[in-house]
């Protein structure tokens, strides 16, 4: 019997890197033309964030809440679970993220500013929305296997770590947690697969820790000058 260290990742891998991107190619096939209808409301949270509205910082957080929940029903436990039987019990954590999208997001304060922070947040969120889709071709895929906002966990995860690190208030760094873990569940999938955007989802992640780090960092000080 091999010992356990001889063991790497690709062994522990349910499915081929073929099976998995034609999962995703189907379920882009099932979906179209939403794609388009997604990418237009990328496109209206952006412009939300930039010019926001008495009614826009709700709207931000409910978008996001029902497309999280979205995912956990159409891709997790539709598509996802037929080849990685995890996924049924990944659905109701997404579930979960929803729900604290909507209890607590709706108390953000989801406007761009020109801190370092939400400049990194928003190129994150435009990396999601407009770039992510494109690495198919970059790495010889057919664009129907792109992953699109709100059609796939990946860009969608992103896309909420970039909204969260530009939004403002109290807990909002409890919205980290759901894209950051789904980020490292997925990476630690690719990585076995050998696909390039793993990488992405690393950095994406490590991105998110600077405002929990500087969020840790503060409370000293904050206690010393109530």
């Amino acid at each position: 019997m091999s010992e356990w260290w001889t063991y790497s990742t690709e062994d522990f891998l349910l499915f081929s890197s073929r099976t998995y991107w034609r999962l995703i190619e189907r379920h882009n096939e099932a979906l179209w033309p939403a794609h388009v209808l997604l990418l237009l409301l990328g496109a209206a949270i952006l412009l939300w964030l930039i010019r926001p509205r008495p009614w826009s910082h709700r709207a931000i957080a409910g978008t996001l809440a029902v497309l999280w929940a979205w995912l956990a029903w159409s891709f997790l436990w539709e598509r996802y679970a037929t080849i990685n039987w995890a996924a049924s019990y990944v659905a109701p954590l997404f579930a979960l993220q929803a729900i604290l999208l909507a209890l607590i997001g709706s108390r953000l304060r989801w406007s761009l500013s020109w801190t370092g922070r939400a400049l990194a947040g928003l190129a994150l969120f435009l990396y999601a929305l407009v770039l992510h889709p494109l690495a198919a071709l970059l790495v010889g895929r057919p664009l129907r296997g792109a992953e699109v906002f709100g059609i796939t966990p990946d860009p969608t995860a992103i896309a909420t770590i970039g909204l969260v690190m530009v939004a403002d208030g109290r807990w909002s760094w409890l919205l980290l947690a759901g894209p950051m873990a789904w980020c490292l569940a997925s990476w630690a999938t690719l990585h076995s697969m050998g696909a390039p955007e793993q990488w992405v989802l690393l950095g994406a992640t490590l991105v998110a820790l600077v405002p929990v780090a500087r969020r840790r960092a503060a409370r000293p000080a904050s206690a010393e000058h109530p």
